[in-house]
């Protein structure tokens, strides 16, 4: 991947706001969360670094692309790269012993490639069957492997120990669409689209954001992260 791919998706994974913990009560700034933040001092510095490139380079992208690209086209765009997506959930689901959720996963991914035309119609939903995120950094926390200490990488976002090394295992096992692409123009065209459409995606939840953007940030990303490692099953501190 080029320095310009880096640096728009440092933008889309810095604003992950989308969760059941999206709309966080200004009290919420005071919880202790269970991954700390002891390496704040340099998160933050790594976290200007990544707002000045999403609003410089990829905010203004996605704006545009918003704008030029219509409704249903961005859905389907949307929908296929999902579609893409769905046999890391599938792999993930079977390494977590959840093997219901793993069957809809194969049966999402072999509807909406046939009769969904490659992905780029959602059928599976409309019949029903709903997608699952899965990856693996959810599947170390299902095996129990403690989180660690948040942490925000250059480029990327958000992250915690955990998280960012099972992110980095992951690419290299070839669970995501772009480490099966062997030519690598495509792959990184594919990896830039994947991203701005993203981004665009997040215009609207920015008004969400209150207070230090640092620490907002954190707070939603970790307690969306923990929601999705226990499948929802979680102790409501508010």
């Amino acid at each position: 991947m080029n320095v310009t791919t880096y640096g728009l998706l440092a933008g889309a994974l810095s604003l992950a706001l989308v969760g059941p913990a999206s709309a966080v009560e200004d009290d919420d700034y005071a919880v202790e969360y269970h991954n700390p933040d002891p390496w704040e001092p340099v998160n933050r510095v790594v976290f200007r670094f990544n707002d000045t490139l999403d609003t410089y380079a990829l905010k203004p992208i996605a704006k545009g692309y918003d704008r030029v690209v219509p409704g249903p086209l961005d859905d389907g765009v949307t929908n296929v790269f999902n579609n893409l997506g769905e046999p890391k959930n599938l792999v993930n689901n079977l390494l977590q012993g959840k093997f219901h959720d793993a069957s809809v996963d194969l049966s999402r991914f072999l509807m909406n490639t046939t009769v969904g035309v490659v992905g780029l119609f959602d059928v599976a939903t409309r019949m029903g069957l709903q997608r699952n995120d899965e990856d693996f950094g959810q599947t170390l926390g299902a095996w129990g492997v403690e989180s660690g200490p948040y942490v925000m990488l250059p480029f990327f976002g958000p992250s915690t120990v955990r998280d960012g090394s099972a992110f980095a295992a992951e690419g290299f096992a070839g669970y995501t669409y772009g480490s099966q692409m062997d030519h690598v123009p495509s792959r990184n065209t594919a990896r830039g689209v994947d991203v701005v459409d993203t981004r665009a995606g997040l215009l609207s939840q920015e008004r969400l954001i209150r207070g230090d953007k640092y620490r907002f940030l954190r707070n939603v990303w970790l307690q969306n992260r923990e929601y999705k490692v226990m499948d929802g099953q979680v102790e409501d501190d508010f």
